[in-house]
């Protein structure tokens, strides 16, 4: 099967691709300087963060450390010291939620409370987190109409932002992502609920081509509402979602995907934004990571996308 692509112009014909395969490619979602100054920006944080990874220092060891850490470990492409520095985080988040202990084991736990990679496939790939905090264009791709519409439109007007994210797969990285579906269906049994609880999207900084990584969609997948065998071999009715810089491509939460091999001498950027139905918990709790300035910076629909007003604080 063809990769489809679509014009910005023509929303209605993306988000009846969108619902009937699972999946859509926007050509010319971002003008040339626009991209050239996210792109840059990008870059810069990629590389401020590589020589400076974030780590909040240690704190007490828990319980079942050791499970987690043979989880951490098996479930993902890292290197040692990428392990030691997720561990660490695990530990200061669990001592900032008072050492309060998980009820069920990594497997089957919301993989939200888990950290994970920040430099993946060995050190060779890399995702920066907290975006909103660090990209000034943030908001623009967050509440951009074309995407919002079509959002909207599969998820209701009362949707919110789970995440966003930029991340690189790095050249010659040695291998694809596992196939998966996005959470929270992971942990849901078979059959999956009909109605998509998420939409994926992501924002293209590099030509994504066959030989780069580009992501690996299944066509019609959504419709199975069953969950992909977790493993890492091509399947034959895959596609490769190739598309100029400056695209935009959506799945939704139901479609198996991954990510390609990234087989040439140069990196794979992208921005990824992840929204969900307002009653689904998110990935990134946006309203305690930011600082107040960057919050009163952002346009009112962008702060609700982020949480805020989302959840009532009752005190009295």
């Amino acid at each position: 099967m063809a990769n489809f692509h679509v014009s910005s112009l023509d929303p209605e014909k993306a988000l009846n691709h969108l619902l009937k395969e699972g999946y859509v490619v926007i050509e010319g979602m971002l003008p040339d300087e626009e991209l050239i100054q996210i792109s840059d920006t990008v870059d810069e944080l990629f590389k401020l963060e590589r020589d400076d990874p974030y780590d909040p220092g240690d704190a007490p060891l828990f319980s079942n450390e050791d499970e987690i850490k043979k989880y951490v470990s098996t479930s993902y492409k890292i290197s040692n010291a990428e392990t030691d520095r997720i561990m660490r985080r695990i530990r200061h988040t669990r001592a900032e939620n008072y050492d309060t202990p998980w009820p069920v084991t990594p497997e089957v736990m919301n993989k939200s409370f888990i950290h994970v990679p920040t430099l993946f496939d060995y050190d060779k790939s890399q995702r920066i987190w907290n975006l909103p905090a660090k990209l000034k264009q943030s908001g623009r791709l967050i509440e951009d109409p074309v995407l919002l519409q079509l959002v909207r439109e599969v998820l209701g007007q009362d949707c919110l932002l789970s995440d966003i994210s930029a991340t690189s797969i790095g050249p010659n990285s040695g291998g694809s992502g596992a196939w998966h579906i996005d959470a929270p269906l992971t942990q849901m049994p078979e059959p999956l609920p009909e109605i998509p609880f998420a939409v994926q999207n992501v924002w293209i900084l590099d030509d994504f081509t066959a030989e780069n990584g580009a992501t690996r969609v299944v066509p019609g997948s959504h419709i199975s509402r069953k969950k992909p065998k977790w493993g890492y071999d091509s399947l034959e009715a895959e596609i490769a979602l190739t598309a100029p810089a400056g695209s935009l491509a959506m799945w939704t939460s139901h479609t198996w995907h991954r990510s390609g091999e990234n087989i040439t001498d140069n990196p794979r950027r992208a921005i990824l934004g992840y929204y969900v139905r307002s009653w689904v918990r998110s990935w990134s709790d946006y309203t305690r990571s930011l600082p107040e300035e960057t919050i009163r910076n952002y346009s009112p629909t962008v702060r609700y996308l982020l949480g805020f007003s989302a959840n009532a604080l009752r005190r009295g």
